[in-house]
């Protein structure tokens, strides 16, 4: 899959969950969403993006990814 069409996918999901008042939970919630949904070709990707640049990425995106790099992989 494109890095693109990743990066727009991690937004879209960031873009909900960014809605939720606790954000600790929302970058919690959102990485278990990846690590449930997205296969680990996916999730590899994605991850090699964040460390290369993470271009495009949003604040909620860039931030659960950091801080739940571990949930993800």
């Amino acid at each position: 899959m494109h890095t693109e069409n990743l990066v727009r996918m991690v937004n879209q999901i960031g873009t909900f969950f960014e809605a939720m008042p606790d954000r600790a939970a929302a970058l919690e919630e959102m990485a278990q969403h990846i690590r449930k949904l997205w296969e680990p070709r996916m999730r590899k990707q994605l991850l090699a993006h964040v460390d290369s640049s993470g271009e495009g990425l949003t604040a909620m995106a860039a931030e659960a990814m950091a801080r739940h790099r571990a949930t993800i992989v």
